[in-house]
């Protein structure tokens, strides 16, 4: 009898609580979202957090307000929404920065895996491999050539832990050397990439764009395994003559632990409509963002995501000597 009153007790707490959480499902939200986004503003993912909010807003009822928590690549936004109460009116666009790399850096408060609710993958953007013109190179190969008959000349421009880990990969791949100069941003760093300051850089699609375009500096390689769309003249390393040199960050949507799973739930649905929203695509693709399939756009997805990253990166990134900026 014991056993059998505990099996009907514990049914009937289970059945309490998801008439609790569909209650909470019901009523939310109920008041304005913040979005956290640990980066400066106008930056890629600054943007892409505002593309989401202004689509999602119709669907929720309610606005989301982005706020900028830039600092320490990252880990002082992050750490507010770690401490943040888990209501589901606080959220994060972070991504591999902010929620791999920065665990292997810093001595964090926090834990990446135990103390964040995934909600799910928004959408991933490889590199452009950049230099200025200032480089005498029509090509990735004759970049790779002028490098090695340049050994320590040139400079790398970094603004961020991602670019760091790229340079490093990519001196191991082609054998050449060169510096690498921090920057408190990739926009200041592509500045001086464009004024001759420094020689290379291997940023982002958004970053790069305005340069490109205004034809200050000259792109070499994607840094993936197929051509942006937006910028489809600019070859992949592998048909540039470095097969296999892949690197692409990604953002991902969170929320703090113990967000009811309701709110979950009910966050990653709006945010599937809106990356399905013809629109939504297009302005990602003109950002250079590839939106993640339908099946890696789960709360699990984004939780086995995650760590198989961690397990991949944090080896390579404690190897490479990176230290806290």
């Amino acid at each position: 009898m014991r056993t059998r009153d505990l099996f009907l007790v514990t049914l009937t707490l289970f059945a309490v609580m998801a008439r609790v959480e569909a209650a909470i499902a019901q009523s939310y939200p109920s008041r304005p979202i913040t979005m956290i986004v640990p980066n400066p503003a106008g930056g890629p993912m600054d943007t892409i957090a505002r593309v989401i909010a202004e689509r999602v807003r119709g669907s929720l009822g309610q606005p989301i307000i982005i706020e900028n928590a830039p600092g320490a690549a990252g880990s002082i936004g992050t750490g507010r929404l770690a401490r943040a109460a888990a209501d589901g009116y606080t959220l994060s666009l972070g991504g591999w920065s902010q929620y791999v790399a920065n665990g292997a850096i810093y001595t964090l408060s926090y834990d990446l895996v135990r103390d964040f609710e995934p909600v799910m993958l928004v959408a991933s953007q490889p590199l452009l491999l950049v230099t200025s013109k200032s480089v005498p190179a029509k090509n990735l190969a004759e970049v790779i050539a002028w490098l090695k008959i340049n050994p320590d000349k040139a400079w790398q421009g970094i603004g961020g832990h991602f670019e760091h880990v790229a340079g490093v990969l990519f001196q191991k791949e082609t054998g050449t050397r060169f510096g690498f100069v921090p920057y408190r941003g990739t926009s200041l760093a592509m500045q001086d990439l464009a004024g001759r300051q420094i020689e290379l850089m291997i940023a982002s699609a958004p970053a790069a764009l305005a340069a490109l375009q205004a034809g200050s500096i000259k792109a070499h390689a994607v840094t993936a395994k197929a051509r942006i769309a937006s910028m489809s003249d600019v070859p992949t390393a592998d048909e540039a003559g470095l097969p296999g040199f892949h690197f692409s960050t990604w953002h991902a949507l969170w929320a703090p632990k113990g967000t009811p799973t309701a709110v979950v739930a009910k966050l990653n649905a709006v945010v599937v409509d809106a990356l399905d929203d013809p629109a939504v695509r297009r302005r990602l693709a003109d950002l250079g963002q590839e939106i993640f399939p339908r099946g890696q756009q789960t709360p699990d997805a984004l939780g086995a995501f995650q760590r198989a990253e961690i397990k991949k990166w944090w080896p390579v990134i404690r190897e490479s000597g990176i230290k806290p900026e």
